[in-house]
């Protein structure tokens, strides 16, 4: 009889790691599929996509496809906008975003429950529903109201345009208010929390100062954090085109001109729905991502290591 029980116990325990097993293969296998053949379709000839017997590797390849999209996309100044705009703010979102949760998370004050209310909100409105304030004040700026002072008594209006510069992508960042803030203070917060203070009190009593105790103390503590913070922002900015559309009118990064992909082929003789079309904008698709994965490919064990911290410390 007991043995039976064993052999029931071992068998359940097989079948469920069996289970477990094919069950991971086939998440997997959906995750990675739509790279497989964004892939195989990007060295493909057209006669290729006629051909039933080929799957995935073509009998013939080729890589014209990509010549066709590093012209099509424009690709080294499309990068070098994309860095200039996108990258360059994301950097500048981390930095800022961290500071102001290690406020939220460290210190009583009034109205801090006001301020992670906002922080919801700036979570739970899209962009779509400010973008027209924003733009509005982007073309007038006026700081704390007293470039509109000065219109009133001079009669000179300076508020500045800025919309089609780089500094519509900066300003929000710098006041932690830049795409998806509220999310990476969010983040920040639920770390900082499970951060131990005796280190930081120590600091205080040999006379460190906030700013000495953040950077010397805090920011060593949460490098993995950080590595999560980084590859979400990078990634969300990377894939951002709705604002650069609204804020831009040259000069797009190149999530716009992925967005814009099947007109971008048109001058190529590449007309959409075609063989050769799949191929193209697979070729494209390809080159746009690269940079992300070999982010990730970089910063995967940490990435993996973040996490767990943060959901423990959260």
């Amino acid at each position: 009889m007991i043995k039976n029980k064993k052999a029931a116990r071992a068998a359940a325990s097989v079948g469920y790691s069996v289970f477990r097993f094919a069950l991971l293969i086939a998440i997997g296998y959906i995750v990675i599929y739509p790279v497989i053949y964004m892939i195989s379709s990007s060295v493909k000839t057209p006669a290729a996509f006629s051909d039933p017997s080929i799957i995935y590797i073509p009998k013939k390849i080729t890589f014209e496809y990509y010549s066709i999209a590093v012209k099509a996309l424009d690709y080294v100044s499309s990068l070098l906008s994309t860095l200039k705009y996108e990258l360059v703010s994301a950097v500048i979102e981390i930095l800022i975003c961290s500071f102001i949760a290690y406020g939220l998370a460290r210190f009583d004050f009034k109205g801090k429950r006001f301020l992670n209310f906002v922080l919801i909100l700036t979570i739970l409105v899209p962009a779509q529903m400010i973008i027209i304030p924003m733009m509005t004040n982007y073309s007038q700026l006026d700081i704390l109201g007293i470039f509109g002072l000065l219109n009133k008594l001079t009669g000179i209006d300076i508020r500045p345009n800025i919309l089609g510069t780089a500094w519509t992508f900066y300003l929000p960042s710098v006041f932690g208010v830049g795409l998806r803030s509220g999310v990476l203070i969010y983040i920040y917060v639920q770390f900082f929390k499970g951060l131990p203070k005796e280190l930081e009190e120590a600091a205080w009593i040999d006379g460190a100062g906030l700013f000495r105790t953040f950077f010397s103390i805090a920011v060593p503590s949460s490098s993995v954090v950080y590595t999560t913070v980084t590859l979400f922002a990078l990634i969300w900015h990377w894939n951002d085109y709705y604002l650069a559309v609204m804020y831009l009118s040259d000069n797009f990064p190149l999530a716009v001109k992925i967005y814009d992909i099947d007109t971008l082929l048109n001058a190529y003789n590449i007309w959409q729905g075609s063989s050769a079309s799949i191929a193209a904008k697979s070729a494209c698709c390809f080159i746009f991502i690269t940079p992300m994965l070999i982010l990730y490919l970089v910063l995967q064990r940490k990435f993996v290591q973040s996490i767990d911290r943060v959901g423990i410390t959260g």
